[in-house]
């Protein structure tokens, strides 16, 4: 007997009809809205024309405070959430889907030195960029590999190890949104939502950047009156070729969030000609080489890395100790 579930199609016009009449026209759907058409998108009953037109409109529109709260809700409801671990500290989560063109991608340095205090680190992110190093490939060099299960996540944290766990893993169907990419040759809304994703069941702290200034005052409003208090906390913060980790030469502006409250954590950094140290090159096998013997004590680390740590360390155990 077939028992293949056929979805009810999801008719898409009026949306479209809403947030397709360009940057001056377009209007924003509410929060509700926003998550039932997303909710639908990720569920597949959407049709690709329809699909198409919605990621283009809103490209071209941007994306508003509650259209972003609503896709964030259908998120994390087509997903089951993960365990939070035990121990003194919340989880920090590291999102990695940019890694690196022209600088060293030093994101797994700072997640093996936070795993090191004994903070549970999850780094979730795209396994491979075309002309760029990601975290996974610089991960697979040092021998950690792709996390295939829960049960894998957990015995990193028990182990001291940071766990990567590819977006197809953590969460498809927002995978699937990504991979859209590669047809439309831009991105689209999921790219923000993926890097303020929040996938377990306590508070965790997210580490968030963002590449464009129009995505700091509309995740600045997030934080501070949308996103909800009991997920935990968040640093924001200008991305490192849209990576979290703070810049080894500069360090960017930090705030955090917390209970919607926003304090300037780091202030930006004069500039300066004087440049940290950094590996030679800025392939994988080159930047495993570096953080290793950063890790030994062979290589400094760069300060605003140090202070980021400190900073992760101080905060996770708070929300820790807070549940």
């Amino acid at each position: 007997m077939d028992t293949t579930t056929t979805l009810e199609p999801f008719p898409a016009a009026r949306f479209i009809k809403e947030i397709g009449r360009g940057t001056k026209g377009a209007r924003s759907m509410t929060r509700e809205d926003a998550k039932l058409l997303y909710g639908a998108m990720l569920d597949g009953r959407v049709s690709d024309l329809e699909l198409g037109a919605i990621l283009l409109a809103m490209r071209i529109k941007g994306e508003s405070v509650e259209e972003i709260a609503g896709f964030m809700d259908a998120a994390e409801s087509s997903f089951a959430p993960l365990p939070a671990p035990p121990g003194d500290f919340a989880p920090v989560l590291i999102p990695s889907y940019n890694g690196a063109r022209k600088l060293a991608n030093l994101t797994p340095l700072l997640a093996l030195l936070l795993a090191r205090e004994g903070v549970p680190v999850l780094v979730h992110g795209v396994q491979e960029d075309p002309g760029r190093v990601t975290t996974a490939e610089i991960f697979a060099e040092m021998g950690i590999g792709p996390s295939g299960s829960t049960a894998d996540m957990l015995d990193a944290f028990a182990a001291g190890r940071p766990c990567f766990m590819p977006v197809e893993r953590l969460a498809p169907e927002l995978a699937h949104q990504l991979s859209l990419r590669r047809i439309l040759g831009v991105r689209n809304s999921t790219h923000t939502i993926v890097k303020i994703l929040q996938p377990f069941e306590g508070p965790a702290l997210r580490l968030v950047s963002y590449t464009h200034p129009e995505y700091l005052a509309m995740l600045t409003e997030y934080f501070e009156t949308a996103a909800p208090h009991a997920r935990g906390d968040a640093f924001l913060m200008r991305g490192t070729e849209g990576e979290t980790v703070a810049n080894a030469n500069r360090a960017q502006e930090i705030n955090w969030f917390h209970g919607g409250q926003k304090t300037l954590l780091v202030e930006r950094d004069a500039p300066t000609d004087e440049l940290a140290p950094a590996p030679e090159g800025r392939d994988a096998a080159a930047t495993a080489d570096w953080i290793s013997r950063a890790l030994r004590g062979e290589q400094p680390v760069p300060p605003p890395i140090v202070a980021q740590v400190a900073q992760c360390v101080q905060v996770a155990r708070a929300l820790r100790r807070a549940v």
